[in-house]
């Protein structure tokens, strides 16, 4: 009768180094050596133009304890209607201010960009059943979402898509209970970003390629359970009316198709939005990429399934098309490309684990993720590099009167550093768009008119462009206009003589 007892501790004195052991296992270093790259990564991309804006709404929206659904930056737009379609994320970046400044934002960028491939590398190695080859797929993410790393509501979007693929792997394989977390994502989803469409997208993707079994060379098919496809048939319809948990409707759900059939000059003048070039470092990259897959599945005569090779031509039209898009892209290939390389690294045993080593690992990569986070000072010179700090001091402190004509990129940093002064244009490219704005700023630019038509249409009494910008040439050729100000970034003109000419007050004649 004395054994059992013994025996009992034993079997819990097992699991609770088991469990201690997992805890300080090799896998777990990895992710801590993912948090020190994203870390590492983002420090210095505290310069993102439109992160201003979206700090703005959020301040707006934490103060006034509701959402703007009208323009009230600008001047131009003359209070036109806005799709608030990231009201929440603008939110929790303006949380993240509130609670530790700028520094508060970096650690909101080091932690979205943290969990982004932590998440990653865990769906990864789920996916690859080799948590030492998921490090591959949390490096691929990492390669290709250099594009977008920035404080900006697509941060939450894309981190909110690769939660919907480890959701969808774990339903389809565990539990079909997992489905169920797909509405209340797809609510959150819709108030952060726009991206929830793609999220829609791939989970059509999946649910069409569940109806098929077939052998086609190296591709394959496997039909799902009947059940588990039912299952998420019904979570994937509640995900679509969860999508009108937000605050203006059907506009907020119908806005992505808004931005790709609406705003074409936002689509063809926007850098982010243009093609990507095969010559780009990460046009070669994803060319590098799909060879692999293909020279993987030629040689070894490996098995791509339908649902991957949809994914992969949806990420693959989707880089192509638009530069931004390789965020997406390294997403949904990761995967993919882990799987087909599981073989490569023989898999993790906890067995033969070293939890000593891997504890000494664990604290050194926290360290150096820790000592890698950017200062306040480094911050703020980022800030002087980045944006107009000194113009903006020398409107305020000389007390320019009337109406401001802003470069584009300059937009942003002008409504939160001076909301005193309604800006001509920033980077909400799609209310200027709507309003013809863009269209006539772009036309202004090109010099395809009188310059001089739209500074007095609109009785600009300054001009704030960035140094490099070629108007500064034509204001300096202009009669009634004179610098007042310079530096190393940007360059003020006064008008010398006001404008006669009324501005204009009607949104049509934009």
């Amino acid at each position: 009768m004395s054994a059992a007892p013994v025996l009992i501790d034993q079997t819990a004195h097992g699991r609770r180094a088991s469990g201690a052991s997992r805890v300080v296992s090799f896998p777990v270093f990895l992710g801590c050596l993912l948090v020190c790259l994203a870390t590492a990564t983002v420090r210095s991309r505290f310069d993102d133009p439109d992160m201003w804006w979206h700090l703005k709404t959020g301040q707006v929206i934490w103060t006034s304890h509701s959402i703007p659904t009208t323009d009230t930056f600008s001047y131009t737009t003359h209070h036109h209607a806005y799709v608030p379609h990231e009201w929440l994320s603008q939110l929790l970046i303006y949380g993240a201010y509130k609670f530790g400044g700028y520094s508060g934002m970096m650690l909101w960028l080091c932690c979205l960009t943290s969990a982004l491939l932590i998440i990653g590398y865990i769906f990864c190695s789920l996916y690859t059943r080799n948590p030492k080859i998921g490090l591959l797929g949390a490096l691929t993410i990492w390669g290709f979402s250099t594009v977008g790393l920035a404080i900006r509501p697509h941060m939450i979007g894309y981190l909110l898509l690769t939660i919907e693929l480890l959701l969808i792997h774990l339903g389809r394989t565990r539990d079909r209970r997992w489905f169920f977390a797909l509405p209340p994502l797809f609510a959150v989803w819709v108030n952060c970003h726009g991206s929830f469409v793609l999220g829609l997208l791939v989970a059509a993707a999946y649910l069409f390629s569940s109806f098929s079994s077939f052998r086609a060379g190296s591709l394959v098919a496997s039909k799902w359970d009947a059940g588990v496809r039912k299952t998420f048939f019904w979570m994937l319809a509640l995900s679509c009316l969860a999508l009108f948990c937000n605050p203006v409707g059907i506009k907020q759900v119908l806005y992505p198709l808004n931005l790709f059939f609406h705003q074409p000059i936002n689509l063809a003048q926007v850098d982010e939005w243009q093609p990507l070039q095969v010559t780009d470092a990460r046009g070669i990259a994803l060319i590098g990429v799909l060879a692999c897959i293909a020279l993987v599945l030629i040689v070894r005569h490996s098995e791509l399934m339908w649902d991957e090779l949809l994914l992969l031509a949806m990420g693959t039209w989707l880089a192509v098309s638009h530069r931004r898009m390789v965020f997406v892209f390294g997403i949904l290939v990761a995967p993919v490309l882990s799987r087909l390389l599981s073989d490569f690294w023989d898999g993790f045993s906890l067995e033969k684990d070293l939890p000593v080593l891997n504890t000494i690992l664990i604290a050194a990569s926290l360290l150096i993720a820790a000592w890698t986070f950017p200062s306040r000072a480094a911050i703020a010179k980022e800030i002087d590099q980045g944006s107009p700090v000194k113009a903006v001091e020398f409107i305020k402190t000389n007390h320019l009167p009337g109406r401001m004509l802003n470069e584009y990129v300059y937009g942003g940093y002008l409504i939160w550093a001076a909301p005193e002064n309604p800006v001509f244009v920033d980077g909400r490219t799609d209310i200027f768009e709507w309003t013809g704005v863009l269209a006539e700023l772009a036309s202004w630019e090109k010099l395809e008119s009188n310059p001089n038509e739209l500074l007095d249409k609109y009785q600009i009494d300054f001009c704030l462009l960035a140094h490099h910008s070629p108007m500064v040439t034509v204001m300096s050729l202009l009669k009634n206009w004179q610098m007042v100000y310079q530096d190393d970034q940007s360059v003020i003109f006064s008008r010398t003589i006001p404008s006669t000419s009324p501005p204009s007050s009607d949104p049509s004649e934009n």
